[in-house]
Parts: C-alpha cells; sequence; structure tokens
C-alpha cells in the first residue's frame, strides 16, 4: 500500500480493525535499554496490552532466542495466560513467517507495534510492513531503545517509511473513542487506575470522593 496515510476520521484506530504485535519485551532486552526509565516502558507495555484484552483487539505476543535472551516479562504473559510467545531467530519479526502468517490471519489492516530495541527490532519489520498492504502504527512509549539517540533516530526512520508513531494512551483513547461504549468502561476505569499515573491517581481520588457524597446523601 501507499506509504501516505490519508487524514480524517478513518485514519483513526478502531478494536474492528486493529491487531497488535509485541515484540522482545525480555530481561535481556530491558537491560540495555536507556532511551526512557525502564519501569516506565513496563508499566506502558502492560497497560497496552490489558487494553487490547479489554476490546478484544488480537494480539500477537513474540521473542527472540528466549533461552539466552530471558522469557517475555511475566507481566504482559500475565494478561495472555494461554498464549506461548512465538520464539524467533529472526531479528527482524517481519520475515518470521508464523509472526507474518498469525497477523494476517486476522484479516485486519491496522498493525499496531511496541517492543524493544527500537532502532532495530520494532523499526524493521514496521518498515517492512508500511511497505506492504498495513497501516502501521508504533507505540513510542511502549518501546525503548539503547540510547535517547537511538529511539528518536528509529522513530523519524519510521515517520519517513510512512510509520505513525503514538503513545499507549493515545491507542485506549482512540479504541474507546465514545463513552457511551459502556461495555469496555470498567476495563479502561481499571487500565487508569493501574497504568495510568497521575491521571490513575486522580481518577481514584474522584471516585473516593463520589462515593462520600453519595454515602453523605444516604
Amino acid at each position: 500500500m501507499s506509504t501516505e496515510h490519508k487524514a480524517g476520521l478513518d485514519s483513526l484506530l478502531t478494536p474492528e480493525e486493529s491487531v497488535l504485535v509485541l515484540i522482545d519485551h525480555q530481561p535481556f532486552q530491558f537491560a540495555n535499554l536507556n532511551s526512557h526509565e525502564p519501569t516506565m516502558v513496563v508499566n506502558n507495555v502492560v497497560g497496552l496490552a490489558k487494553a487490547a484484552k479489554v476490546f478484544d483487539v488480537p494480539t500477537v505476543l513474540t521473542t527472540v532466542l528466549e533461552d539466552r535472551g530471558g522469557r517475555l516479562l511475566q507481566d504482559v504473559q500475565d494478561v495472555f495466560p494461554e498464549q506461548k510467545p512465538l520464539d524467533r531467530t529472526f531479528i527482524n519479526t517481519w520475515q518470521d513467517e508464523r509472526v507474518v502468517d498469525a497477523v494476517r490471519a486476522t484479516g485486519r489492516r491496522k498493525l499496531i507495534i511496541a517492543g524493544l530495541w527500537t532502532e532495530i527490532c520494532v523499526a524493521m519489520p514496521a518498515v517492512q510492513a508500511a511497505g506492504e498492504d498495513f497501516e502501521v502504527f508504533v507505540v513510542t512509549d511502549a518501546s525503548g531503545g539503547v540510547s535517547k539517540e537511538a529511539h528518536d533516530m528509529a522513530v523519524q526512520r519510521m515517520v519517513q517509511a510512512g510509520v505513525v508513531p503514538l503513545t499507549w494512551m493515545a491507542v485506549l483513547g482512540e479504541w474507546q473513542r465514545d463513552w457511551a461504549r459502556e461495555a469496555t468502561v470498567p476495563g479502561v476505569a481499571e487500565i487508569q487506575q493501574q497504568h495510568g499515573g497521575a491521571g490513575g491517581v486522580a481518577f481514584a481520588w474522584e471516585t473516593q470522593l463520589l462515593a462520600g457524597r453519595a454515602g453523605t446523601a444516604a
């Protein structure tokens, strides 16, 4: 497909069109993560994974050389306890036919990627898939590189290839889109409280205040 992403409502994400691939959130990769504070990347990718679960977005988990690099981050695995990550030898996830087949089997064309490291294991599949029949989105704050420069240059490179960078909270907001989508509101609220930082704390406080008022009125 063309690397030009159209503007307008159809350019935003919906749960029905999305497929998520989480790449190499493993101990070895975290050990040399210097573009972000590692605990923030952990928080963000777990929040993203939980959001995918709430909105029934198909999610592909993949690792590279698990025996040497370590197993997938347990908090992510716990979101999908029944799913065994696809363990690769390819650095470029998009060269592993099992991963590509799993993505294509969903029939979805809005491909969302997050992983470690941005400059290698995220950029390579993102750039390749963007040259095929996918609209590719990279979740920059659920990804990270060996340095700030490495991460930033990778994002610039991907943008030049037509990839759209965004953050995990932006993904969550676009999937929810309308507070009248009541079925997912409890799940979104729980994710915000657990992983939304100050916003989650403020939401919990607001809930406390509202509960207190209800008690007083009674």
